[in-house]
């Protein structure tokens, strides 16, 4: 059914009509036809004006009887349509002259809209409508409402979307067997009925995507994410890398000097690494475990393999407090063993700067550690075999690359290690990560004991100023970590600040220091020192404690506004304690009433202490968009497939693409060109 202007019209000229389009990242007929709709509005019925329902959408027909620009207040077009069996009002608050005159008295019309009461009787407000011209045969399937943007009506979309239907080849790009082992419907059948379905159709199968139709699309969907992320990989592997095959003492003599023995998951996550390190391909691996499972060390026994074969290592982190954990624990293992580790970040005084810049140049520097610093243009390395990137998600596709193509400017690629303290739900990593290889570490090392995580309202904070004095009092040590403030990190500091000075009032007599993101690098690292050492028993902070920070001594951390945090973010918070011999405890302190997604969070993290259960609860609440982080910046989102639902077509569609790229190669290009087109270069990273 046509719309009036006022009611969504068309975008004015080609090149306006264009620039809406690619708003919606539409620029070929098949970018049209995989434009699939929103819901559907069911315009093959008529219904007597006296029928109508109030609060539901019906298509009525009438004779126009009444037809004038009121004033009340506003001005508006009022128009009255009447029916063999009754009458109505149609009003339009924004309206052009043509519609008007359109909707002259004696016209014949069909008006499509929500019937609600009005001041003068039943009315529809901004009815979509269309002026007979004889008869018109009702539509013959539902109206589809597609996904648009300000300026581009659904008439003018619909127009357009029917044009591409028409053009394009909607023949099939899957190969019979996959369709058959899966159990999907034709492409063209499926395409065509979801912009057009019947009227007799299920409308909860459609609404709830679990029409036959759906499926296959969600399936051809995660079949070109997985082709499109498998060819990267086989191409990655084509790639030539520096061997760097066992024979060398140095990862054997950094495992002997350590004061602890590898876990069986780390062993295991290093043994995968070992093997990916001797091929003459690079290595491009994920390492993945919970908070304190033990990663550090088994990346700093990957560094040790590089140098023992006489390349270097980087290890870039997205903090500048992270890095520096990372320099004192790389440090505090090889330099006893003869390895230069230097710290490289953006904070570092000029002079330090450069100089650490020349070393790493000359090969004097084994193992370089920094921030985002390590990849810009100035910093060059004599020969990278190692690039090692921790809390990966928070770096985007082309910074990593950056990192991995400072190889000496050899043939060579170095290889490529990803760690991640934020375990990634399984349909997420079998999806979005199928361009890695990937390592679990899924077990604690001996002796972390499990923290005790209480709910506490904010009317309470007196009774938790009270337990932390007792507790320093005892010998132990504590966090306060101060609220998210997503609007404003000026006032996120500010709050900081002031919540120190609170604190270091309340309990006189306590050493409580205070870290935040705009301390001097040397400032911060002169309290966390102090932190570690016992000096200061209370540290009030924000989130750049989240990850990097390891005392042993504090077993007790309080997180103020707790519901204005993440889930995945109060897990890596309450990782910061449990890491000594002391029982330790999280305090979330909330402010009530709670929203319910805050309820939620809450309920989760207080009932669950494995990072890779919360990793899935909080997948299911933000959804894997967020989730991703900074990733996303390289990986086309999916539209259609929903990760929680589809685990079993994410599994098929992993079996389909090694299928279709071993047997049906030319079927696995045309089916990515289908569905990603240029997109699909973007997850070459």
């Amino acid at each position: 059914m046509a719309a009036g202007k006022g009611a969504g019209g068309s975008a004015r000229g080609e090149g306006g009509l264009k620039a809406k389009l690619a708003q919606l990242g539409l620029a070929t007929d098949f970018d049209l036809v995989l434009h699939l709709p929103l819901r559907y509005e069911d315009e093959t019925v008529l219904t007597p004006i006296d029928a109508a329902r109030h609060g539901l959408p019906a298509l009525v027909e009438g004779e126009v009887v009444a037809n004038e620009v009121a004033y009340r207040p506003r001005r508006q077009l009022v128009v009255r349509v009447r029916d063999a069996s009754g009458e109505l009002c149609a009003r339009f608050l924004h309206f052009y002259p043509s519609q008007a005159k359109a909707l002259a008295r004696g016209a014949r019309v069909r008006l499509f809209g929500e019937v609600r009461p009005g001041f003068f009787g039943d009315e529809m407000v901004h009815p979509r409508y269309r002026v007979l011209r004889g008869a018109e045969p009702l539509p013959k399937s539902l109206t589809p409402v597609y996904p648009t943007t300000a300026g581009l009506g659904q008439a003018v979309l619909r127009k357009l979307i029917d044009e591409a239907l028409a053009r394009a080849d909607l023949s099939d790009t899957l190969p019979e067997e996959v369709r058959a082992q899966v159990r999907l419907e034709p492409f063209a059948p499926s395409v065509l009925l979801l912009h057009r379905p019947p009227p007799d159709i299920h409308p909860e199968a459609l609404e709830e995507r679990t029409h036959p139709a759906w499926r296959r699309m969600k399936f051809d969907e995660l079949l070109a994410q997985q082709l499109s992320l498998r060819m990267h990989y086989r191409a990655r592997r084509a790639q030539p890398a520096p061997p760097l095959a066992p024979g060398g003492e140095l990862a054997g003599r950094l495992v002997a000097r350590l004061p602890f023995r590898l876990t069986g998951a780390q062993a295991r996550a290093w043994g995968e690494i070992e093997r990916d390190l001797a091929a003459a391909h690079p290595m491009n691996r994920l390492l993945q475990g919970d908070v304190g499972s033990g990663k550090t060390i088994v990346a700093a026994l990957a560094a040790a393999r590089a140098v023992e074969r006489g390349l270097q290592a980087a290890v870039m982190a997205p903090t500048e407090i992270l890095a520096e954990q990372h320099q004192r624990k790389f440090a505090e293992w090889l330099a006893p063993l003869g390895v230069r580790v230097a710290w490289l970040a953006g904070a570092l005084p000029a002079r330090e700067r450069r100089a650490a810049i020349a070393a790493v140049a000359a090969g004097e520097v084994q193992v370089a550690i920094g921030t985002h610093a390590l990849f810009q243009a100035k910093v060059a390395f004599a020969r990278l075999g190692l690039a090692i990137v921790d809390e990966q998600h928070r770096f985007g596709v082309r910074q990593r690359l950056a990192l991995r193509e400072k190889g000496g400017g050899g043939a060579l690629v170095p290889h490529q290690l990803m760690m991640s303290a934020t375990p990634i739900p399984r349909t997420l990593s079998m999806s979005y990560y199928a361009d890695l290889d990937v390592s679990v570490i899924d077990e604690l090392p001996p002796g972390r004991k499990p923290v005790l995580t209480k709910l506490v309202a904010a009317v309470r904070r007196d009774e938790v100023v009270r337990r932390i004095r007792a507790a320093c009092a005892a010998g132990g040590q504590a966090y306060w970590v101060c609220p998210l403030i997503e609007e404003s990190e000026a006032l996120e500091l500010e709050n900081a600040i002031a919540t120190h000075a609170r604190l270091a009032a309340e309990l006189a007599g306590l050493a409580v220091g205070l870290v935040h993101g705009r301390l001097a690098p040397a400032e911060r690292a002169a309290v966390m020192d102090a932190f570690k050492a016992g000096e200061v028993q209370l540290l009030v902070a924000t989130t750049v404690i989240e990850v990097g920070v390891d005392v042993p001594n504090a077993s007790l951390m309080v997180i103020e506004h707790a519901e204005r945090f993440g889930l995945a973010q109060l897990h890596q918070l309450r990782g910061r304690v449990g890491r000594g011999e002391a029982e330790s405890a999280c305090i979330l302190l909330y402010e009530q009433p709670l929203s319910e997604g805050a309820r939620i969070r809450l309920k989760a993290i207080y009932e669950y202490s494995d990072g890779f259960r919360i990793a899935h609860e909080d997948m299911l609440l933000r959804g894997p968009g967020e989730y991703l982080g900074a990733r996303q910046s390289g990986l086309p989102l999916l539209r259609f497939a929903d990760l929680a639902r589809d685990e079993d077509l994410v599994r098929a569609a992993r079996a389909g693409a090694e299928r279709m790229l071993d047997r049906h190669p030319q079927a696995a290009e045309r089916h990515v060109a289908r569905w990603l087109g240029a997109r699909a270069a973007l997850m070459a990273a």
